[in-house]
This record gives C-alpha cells, structure tokens and sequence, in this order.
C-alpha cells in the first residue's frame, strides 16, 4: 500500500501522486463551492455575505489545524523515506496525541471568542448573526478537522495520495445531500450548511482513520510502539507549529483585508464570498502540487537523495506555469457566468464585482502556483520555519492593501490584494529554497529531523 517517491522518474512520480491529491482537493473545493451555492439561492444574498464574511477568520483557525498537521506528518515521511520504519510508527502515535490535544484547546477557545472576533473585524450588522452562528458550529467541529487531516497526512506520507481522495469523494456526497437536507428541509438556514460540512468530514476522518490500520502493514503497532514518547513531540512540533502559523499569520491579513471589505457594504462582502469560492475551486492544482512536494521533500531528504529536490521543483513549476494561462483564459471569458451560479442575474453589480476579482487574481496564478510549490518543499525538507517568515511576507502585504489602498482606491484595490501577497512570498521563498538545498548538500540538517 505504501510508495517511495525516492526513485524513478520525477514527472512520472509527481503526477502519479499528484493526480488524486488533485481531486480530492477539487471534490474538497466542489463541496465548498456547492455549500455556497445552495446557501446563495435558497437563503439570499445576505446568508450568502454571512457565510463569506466568516472566510479569513475560518483560514485563520482552519488554516492553522491544516497546518499543524500537515507538519506532523513530514517526520514521518522522512522516517519512512529513510527506511525507519520503527521510529516512523512512534512517530505517528505521537502525531496523534499531539493532534487530539491540539483539537481540544483549539475547539474551546474559538468557539467562544468567534463572535468578538467578528465584531472586532466590524462584520455588518445585518449579516453578524448568521456569520457567528456559521462559525460557530464550524469551530466546534474542529476535532473532526484535526482526525481527517492527521490521517490522511499520514497516508499521503507513506506515497499514497488515493486512499483521501476515495473518502473525500464519499464526503462530498454527504455534504451536499446533508446541506440539501438541513437547509431546505429542516430550515436550519447558515447554521445547517455548517453541520453539514462537519458532519461529513467528520465520517471521512473515521473511514482514514479504520483504513490507516486495517490496511497498512507498515503501521502493525506493538505495545512498545503504542507508548507516549514527549522526547518526540518537539520534532513535531517542531514541523507542525511553523506550518500552522504560516497559515494563521498569513491568515491575519486576510482578516485586516476583510475587515477593510466590511466597510464596503454587503455587496461588496457577497462578491468576494462567490469569487473566493470560484478562485479556491481554479487554485486546486496548485494546493495539489504543494502536497505532493511535501511528501516529495520529506522522503527524499530523508533518503538523502538532493538532487532530486530540485528536479522536482522544475517539474511541479512548469506544470503549474501551463495551468496558470489556462485558468487565466476561462476567468477572463466565463468570470461572469461563474458567478451566477451563486447569485441570481439580476444581481448585475454584485456579478460584474465578482468578475473583476477574479480577473485579477488568475493574471497573478504563477506566482501563486510558486508559493505553494516552494513552500511546502521547504517544508518537507525539514525547514519549516522559513515557511512562518513566508507568512510574514504575505500578511504585510494584504495589511498594507486593506490598511492604506482599499480606503484610497475601494473595491479595486481588493482584487490585487492576494496576487500582492502571493508576489511578496515568493520574492523570499525562491531564495530560501537554494539556500536550504545548500544547507543540506553540506551535510546541514534541520534540528526537527531528529529522533
């Protein structure tokens, strides 16, 4: 069941990993845009700007659970690209530990601050209760988060990228029949959208979790296996800690961003929800190649096989140069067809607002695709903190936009928030990347390696 990424052809390996990373994450963003979608038609424009206003403080938290994970799991594809598999197996009962106790602060904390938070970020007020009552079920659900991300990590860890996307297909379903179910049918209105979504990520979480060990040989645990090791939580730490923060740091300029978006109006706030959702659904090949280089980067430095670091960092790249013209050319003749499949026609301004940020967000996909691709590389490598200072970068950037620009220049200067910040990242990652390639070709290793 598992698969080294340490030998053979890079493209043939990255695509072949790549592939079903891809859906998943399209079916993942398919459920999303659908949620939004029945959200927007059957309960109106205003549930629909309540849904999105939740968006960055949802990345905020969410971001940070998905980062911590996928930090967890790199010792592990280290350890087993190494050939470790003993020391792979304490790794990943610790990583489960670790993750429970994650999930446990995190879900009490947010769900009793998520309202404060919305009204510090100056949420309208026809749309704050919707919004605190969204994300408040979606913050409670955070364990759930946590058991489908650290599982299926793990999978991905060990080279198989199509055990997730099996479960997420089966989650995708769900969601959608569930959101059809509780907001149609049972009149729960925003907050039944949310328990859709963590009800059924919640079952693709438990179906990871019963195939992780019923059908990995390489993870038979002994009782030996089985015991708590604190000597190891600092190595992972060590990885998930930065990953996380990267996303919440990143994450706190696109609260300062919406926040300056809230003042706008509601229309403003409803078409940035659609276009975010249509940008996210387009951005899946780029999400998909980050997760494959950080499995990529995890085994083959732990096989210490460098050379094939920067192979693989071509290959990702000219991929996602190709599907960034692609994904320009459909925005730039159906941005507003999209959007109606979350507002109604005669929304006409709310629509031509939508099409114009997506516009502007897909002309920038390149240096989007380069800050997945090399981030999550870093990351596999082991160099996991560069990633925070990455973070830095982008915040400042969509700081500075929603701060000085969008006051000075309105709505327009919203739609070249993100492609600034992704240019900004990038200009500190292609040199963090070479420098730790260096660092390791010299016999550098990063301290989170050890154990």
């Amino acid at each position: 069941m598992t698969k080294s990424l340490t030998e053979g052809s890079p493209f043939r390996l990255i695509a072949g990993f790549s592939i079903p990373v891809f859906f998943g994450y399209l079916f993942q963003q398919f459920y999303n845009v659908v949620d939004t979608v029945i959200v927007g038609q059957f309960l109106g424009k205003e549930a629909l700007a309540a849904v999105g206003a939740t968006g960055s403080v949802n990345f905020l938290v969410i971001g940070f659970c998905m980062g911590v994970c996928s930090g967890f799991s790199i010792p592990v594809a280290q350890k087993f690209g190494a050939r470790q598999f003993e020391i792979m197996r304490r790794y990943v009962v610790s990583a489960g530990f670790l993750a429970a106790a994650f999930a446990a602060v995190m879900a009490a904390a947010t769900a009793l601050l998520c309202r404060p938070l919305l009204v510090l970020m100056r949420t309208p007020e026809n749309i704050i209760g919707g919004a605190a009552a969204y994300i408040r079920i979606i913050f409670i659900g955070i364990p759930v988060i946590y058991l489908y991300n650290i599982t299926a990590g793990i999978i991905r860890a060990l080279g198989d990228s199509r055990t997730p996307l099996c479960f997420l297909v089966c989650a995708s379903v769900l969601n959608i029949a569930l959101d059809l179910f509780f907001i149609i049918v049972l009149h729960l209105g925003v907050a039944g959208a949310a328990l859709a979504t963590v009800i059924s990520q919640g079952i693709s979480g438990l179906l990871c979790l019963l195939f992780m060990f019923r059908k990995f040989s390489i993870l038979r645990m002994t009782p030996n296996d089985r015991k708590i090791r604190p000597e190891l939580f600092p190595a992972l730490c060590g990885q998930g800690v930065p990953m996380g923060l990267q996303y919440s740091i990143t994450a706190i300029g696109s609260v300062i961003l919406q926040a300056s978006v809230n003042t706008l109006g509601s229309d403003a706030v409803a078409a940035v929800a659609a276009a975010t959702k249509i940008s996210m659904f387009f951005a899946t090949p780029f999400d998909a190649l980050g997760t494959t280089m950080a499995t990529w980067g995890g085994q083959n430095t732990g096989a210490g096989k460098f050379g094939r670091l920067a192979q693989g960092l071509g290959v990702s790249c000219a991929v996602g140069a190709v599907y960034s013209l692609c994904a320009f050319g459909t925005m730039a003749l159906f941005g507003s067809a999209l959007g109606r499949l979350f507002l109604s026609a005669k929304e006409t301004g709310i629509l031509e607002m939508t099409r114009q940020f997506l516009v502007a967000n897909t002309a920038f996909y390149f240096p989007l695709a380069l800050v997945n691709i090399v981030r999550f590389l870093i990351q596999g490598m082991g160099f996991s903190r560069f990633a925070v200072l990455a973070g830095v970068f982008e915040m400042a950037a969509r700081t500075a936009v929603g701060v000085v620009f969008v006051p000075l220049f309105g709505y327009g200067a919203v739609c070249f928030a993100s492609p600034a910040a992704w240019i900004m990242a990038d200009c500190f990652l292609i040199p963090a990347f070479f420098h730790c390639l260096r660092t390791l070709v010299r016999g550098g290793i990063p301290g989170a390696r050890a154990g």
